[in-house]
Protein backbone atom coordinates (compact mmCIF):
# COMPACT_ATOMS: atom_id res chain seq x y z
CA UNK A 1 0.00 0.00 0.00
CA UNK A 2 1.06 3.95 -0.90
CA UNK A 3 2.47 5.83 1.86
CA UNK A 4 -0.01 8.41 2.03
CA UNK A 5 -2.99 5.80 2.11
CA UNK A 6 -0.84 3.44 4.79
CA UNK A 7 -0.22 5.91 6.92
CA UNK A 8 -3.98 7.12 7.23
CA UNK A 9 -4.17 3.17 8.11
CA UNK A 10 -1.98 3.42 10.90
CA UNK A 11 -3.36 7.48 12.72
CA UNK A 12 -6.57 5.50 12.17
CA UNK A 13 -5.57 2.71 14.62
CA UNK A 14 -3.55 5.00 16.63
CA UNK A 15 -6.33 7.49 16.77
CA UNK A 16 -7.18 7.00 20.75
CA UNK A 17 -3.96 7.80 21.46
CA UNK A 18 -3.87 11.03 19.56
CA UNK A 19 -7.13 12.27 20.97
CA UNK A 20 -5.46 11.54 24.62
CA UNK A 21 -2.41 14.12 23.45
CA UNK A 22 -5.14 16.98 22.45
CA UNK A 23 -3.59 17.07 18.79
CA UNK A 24 -6.40 16.64 17.36
CA UNK A 25 -8.71 19.14 18.47
CA UNK A 26 -5.79 22.12 17.89
CA UNK A 27 -5.61 20.68 14.15
CA UNK A 28 -9.41 21.23 13.39
CA UNK A 29 -9.71 24.40 15.67
CA UNK A 30 -7.47 25.84 12.84
CA UNK A 31 -9.03 24.23 10.05
CA UNK A 32 -12.40 25.57 10.86
CA UNK A 33 -10.64 29.07 11.32
CA UNK A 34 -8.84 28.99 8.30
CA UNK A 35 -11.95 27.97 5.99
CA UNK A 36 -14.27 30.63 7.61
CA UNK A 37 -11.49 33.16 7.25
CA UNK A 38 -11.64 32.78 3.37
CA UNK A 39 -14.67 31.23 2.36
CA UNK A 40 -17.41 32.90 4.99
CA UNK A 41 -18.46 31.34 7.78
CA UNK A 42 -21.64 29.71 6.82
CA UNK A 43 -21.03 25.92 6.35
CA UNK A 44 -24.60 26.11 3.44
CA UNK A 45 -21.80 28.37 1.44
CA UNK A 46 -18.55 27.24 1.94
CA UNK A 47 -17.97 23.57 1.85
CA UNK A 48 -14.49 23.42 2.90
CA UNK A 49 -15.92 24.83 6.23
CA UNK A 50 -18.57 22.14 5.83
CA UNK A 51 -16.15 19.41 5.54
CA UNK A 52 -14.45 20.50 8.79
CA UNK A 53 -17.21 20.67 10.72
CA UNK A 54 -18.33 17.21 9.82
CA UNK A 55 -14.58 15.91 10.57
CA UNK A 56 -14.52 17.88 14.06
CA UNK A 57 -18.02 16.49 15.31
CA UNK A 58 -16.87 13.15 14.30
CA UNK A 59 -14.33 13.82 16.85
CA UNK A 60 -16.85 14.68 19.54
CA UNK A 61 -15.83 18.15 19.36
CA UNK A 62 -18.45 20.51 20.82
CA UNK A 63 -20.05 23.00 19.33
CA UNK A 64 -19.23 25.85 21.70
CA UNK A 65 -15.84 25.14 20.35
CA UNK A 66 -16.54 24.70 16.99
CA UNK A 67 -18.47 28.19 16.83
CA UNK A 68 -15.92 29.52 18.66
CA UNK A 69 -13.11 28.69 15.58
CA UNK A 70 -15.30 30.04 12.99
CA UNK A 71 -16.43 33.21 14.98
CA UNK A 72 -11.70 33.76 15.30
CA UNK A 73 -11.79 33.39 11.45
CA UNK A 74 -14.27 35.37 10.45
CA UNK A 75 -12.91 38.03 12.93
CA UNK A 76 -16.31 38.43 15.78
CA UNK A 77 -13.20 37.30 18.01
CA UNK A 78 -9.80 38.22 18.67
CA UNK A 79 -7.37 35.30 18.57
CA UNK A 80 -4.08 34.61 16.14
CA UNK A 81 -4.53 34.25 12.56
CA UNK A 82 -3.31 31.38 10.88
CA UNK A 83 -1.73 30.96 7.52
CA UNK A 84 -1.72 28.26 5.06
CA UNK A 85 1.91 27.20 4.42
CA UNK A 86 3.68 24.33 2.79
CA UNK A 87 7.13 22.92 3.09
CA UNK A 88 9.22 20.08 1.20
CA UNK A 89 11.83 18.11 2.45
CA UNK A 90 13.05 14.58 2.09
CA UNK A 91 13.25 11.86 4.82
CA UNK A 92 15.29 8.42 5.04
CA UNK A 93 16.42 7.13 2.01
CA UNK A 94 15.13 10.17 -0.08
CA UNK A 95 11.66 9.87 0.57
CA UNK A 96 10.04 12.67 -0.54
CA UNK A 97 8.06 14.73 1.78
CA UNK A 98 5.51 17.18 1.71
CA UNK A 99 3.93 19.23 4.84
CA UNK A 100 1.22 21.02 4.88
CA UNK A 101 0.96 23.01 7.58
CA UNK A 102 -1.16 26.38 9.29
CA UNK A 103 1.09 28.99 11.50
CA UNK A 104 0.99 32.12 13.17
CA UNK A 105 4.24 32.30 13.24
CA UNK A 106 6.40 31.24 9.44
CA UNK A 107 9.89 31.98 11.53
CA UNK A 108 9.26 29.26 14.05
CA UNK A 109 7.41 26.85 12.77
CA UNK A 110 10.04 26.30 9.63
CA UNK A 111 12.67 26.18 12.87
CA UNK A 112 11.12 23.91 14.30
CA UNK A 113 10.12 21.61 11.08
CA UNK A 114 13.87 21.73 10.17
CA UNK A 115 15.00 20.44 13.60
CA UNK A 116 12.53 17.52 13.55
CA UNK A 117 13.69 16.51 10.21
CA UNK A 118 17.06 16.72 10.63
CA UNK A 119 16.94 14.17 13.70
CA UNK A 120 14.89 11.83 12.08
CA UNK A 121 17.74 11.33 9.40
CA UNK A 122 15.78 13.84 6.95
CA UNK A 123 16.13 17.24 6.09
CA UNK A 124 14.15 20.79 4.64
CA UNK A 125 14.09 21.18 1.13
CA UNK A 126 13.83 24.57 -0.75
CA UNK A 127 10.24 25.08 -2.74
CA UNK A 128 9.79 22.92 -5.56
CA UNK A 129 12.12 20.34 -4.51
CA UNK A 130 9.95 17.82 -4.18
CA UNK A 131 6.10 19.25 -5.53
CA UNK A 132 6.81 17.73 -9.01
CA UNK A 133 6.82 14.43 -7.60
CA UNK A 134 2.77 15.26 -6.28
CA UNK A 135 -0.60 15.78 -7.61
CA UNK A 136 -3.66 17.18 -5.98
CA UNK A 137 -5.90 14.71 -5.59
CA UNK A 138 -8.92 13.30 -3.19
CA UNK A 139 -8.21 10.26 -1.28
CA UNK A 140 -11.05 8.15 0.52
CA UNK A 141 -9.40 5.73 2.81
CA UNK A 142 -12.39 2.99 3.57
CA UNK A 143 -12.06 -0.01 5.92
CA UNK A 144 -13.89 -3.25 3.55
CA UNK A 145 -16.24 -4.24 5.83
CA UNK A 146 -19.25 -5.80 4.15
CA UNK A 147 -18.77 -4.43 0.85
CA UNK A 148 -17.23 -6.51 -1.74
CA UNK A 149 -14.72 -5.24 -4.16
CA UNK A 150 -16.61 -4.68 -7.10
CA UNK A 151 -19.45 -3.04 -5.12
CA UNK A 152 -16.95 -0.75 -3.81
CA UNK A 153 -15.28 -0.10 -6.95
CA UNK A 154 -18.76 0.15 -8.77
CA UNK A 155 -20.32 3.04 -6.33
CA UNK A 156 -16.76 4.84 -6.27
CA UNK A 157 -16.61 4.69 -10.07
CA UNK A 158 -19.98 5.77 -10.30
CA UNK A 159 -19.89 8.85 -8.26
CA UNK A 160 -16.72 9.85 -10.40
CA UNK A 161 -13.96 8.61 -9.02
CA UNK A 162 -10.40 8.38 -11.02
CA UNK A 163 -9.25 5.25 -9.49
CA UNK A 164 -9.97 2.56 -6.39
CA UNK A 165 -7.00 0.77 -4.91
CA UNK A 166 -7.53 -2.43 -2.76
CA UNK A 167 -5.11 -2.65 -0.28
CA UNK A 168 -5.45 -5.97 2.11
CA UNK A 169 -8.53 -4.94 3.97
CA UNK A 170 -8.94 -1.84 2.76
CA UNK A 171 -9.32 0.41 0.05
CA UNK A 172 -8.52 3.93 -1.12
CA UNK A 173 -10.84 5.84 -3.44
CA UNK A 174 -8.81 8.49 -5.69
CA UNK A 175 -10.71 11.50 -7.23
CA UNK A 176 -9.95 14.99 -8.95
CA UNK A 177 -10.07 17.54 -6.21
CA UNK A 178 -13.50 18.95 -8.15
CA UNK A 179 -15.18 15.47 -7.36
CA UNK A 180 -14.08 15.28 -3.72
CA UNK A 181 -17.73 16.33 -1.95
CA UNK A 182 -19.57 14.34 -4.65
CA UNK A 183 -17.84 10.90 -4.19
CA UNK A 184 -17.31 11.37 -0.89
CA UNK A 185 -21.44 11.69 -0.45
CA UNK A 186 -22.09 8.66 -2.47
CA UNK A 187 -19.56 7.02 0.03
CA UNK A 188 -21.41 8.25 3.15
CA UNK A 189 -24.97 7.35 1.47
CA UNK A 190 -24.30 3.71 2.07
CA UNK A 191 -23.18 4.06 5.45
CA UNK A 192 -19.95 3.54 5.28
CA UNK A 193 -17.45 6.10 6.99
CA UNK A 194 -14.40 6.28 5.72
CA UNK A 195 -11.43 6.23 8.11
CA UNK A 196 -9.41 9.13 6.37
CA UNK A 197 -10.74 11.40 4.23
CA UNK A 198 -9.13 15.10 2.54
CA UNK A 199 -7.45 16.55 -0.42
CA UNK A 200 -4.10 15.77 -0.37
CA UNK A 201 -0.88 15.77 -2.13
CA UNK A 202 -0.76 12.01 -4.12
CA UNK A 203 2.67 10.45 -5.15
CA UNK A 204 3.15 10.01 -8.63
CA UNK A 205 6.02 6.78 -7.81
CA UNK A 206 7.11 5.72 -4.90
CA UNK A 207 10.34 4.86 -2.62
CA UNK A 208 10.51 1.37 -1.03
CA UNK A 209 12.19 1.32 2.23
CA UNK A 210 12.76 -1.30 4.83
CA UNK A 211 14.42 -2.24 7.87
CA UNK A 212 16.14 0.82 10.13
CA UNK A 213 15.20 3.48 7.54
CA UNK A 214 11.49 2.59 7.63
CA UNK A 215 11.72 2.69 11.39
CA UNK A 216 13.43 5.90 10.95
CA UNK A 217 10.38 7.20 8.40
CA UNK A 218 7.74 6.25 10.66
CA UNK A 219 9.21 7.57 13.50
CA UNK A 220 9.77 11.03 11.46
CA UNK A 221 5.76 11.22 10.17
CA UNK A 222 4.51 11.00 13.85
CA UNK A 223 6.52 13.49 14.96
CA UNK A 224 5.16 15.19 11.90
CA UNK A 225 1.72 14.70 12.84
CA UNK A 226 2.23 15.67 16.33
CA UNK A 227 3.32 19.07 15.90
CA UNK A 228 0.42 21.89 16.36
CA UNK A 229 1.18 23.65 13.12
CA UNK A 230 0.90 20.49 10.86
CA UNK A 231 -2.16 19.78 9.20
CA UNK A 232 -1.54 17.29 6.97
CA UNK A 233 1.78 14.98 5.73
CA UNK A 234 2.40 13.43 2.61
CA UNK A 235 5.11 11.24 1.36
CA UNK A 236 6.22 8.69 -0.80
CA UNK A 237 7.16 5.83 0.47
CA UNK A 238 6.48 2.06 0.43
CA UNK A 239 7.01 -0.11 3.35
CA UNK A 240 6.29 -4.01 3.12
CA UNK A 241 3.27 -4.61 5.04
CA UNK A 242 4.01 -6.57 7.78
CA UNK A 243 6.55 -3.40 9.23
CA UNK A 244 3.34 -1.41 8.85
CA UNK A 245 1.28 -3.60 10.94
CA UNK A 246 4.62 -3.52 13.80
CA UNK A 247 4.54 0.33 13.44
CA UNK A 248 0.23 0.17 14.21
CA UNK A 249 0.64 -1.61 16.74
CA UNK A 250 3.77 -0.10 18.72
Amino acid sequence: MSGHSKWASIKHKKGALDAKRGKIFTKYIREIAVAARFGGGDPATNARLRKAISDAKAQNMPNETIQRAIDRGTGKLEGAQYEEVTYEGYGPAGVAIMIEAMTDSRNRTVSELRHLLAKHQGNLGESGSVAWMFHKKGSITLDQGAFTEDEIIGLAIEAGAEDVQHQGESFEIITAPVDFDAVLEAVKSKSLEPTSASVTMVPQNYVKVTGKDAQSLLKLMEALDDHDDVQRVSANFDIPAEEMEQAASS
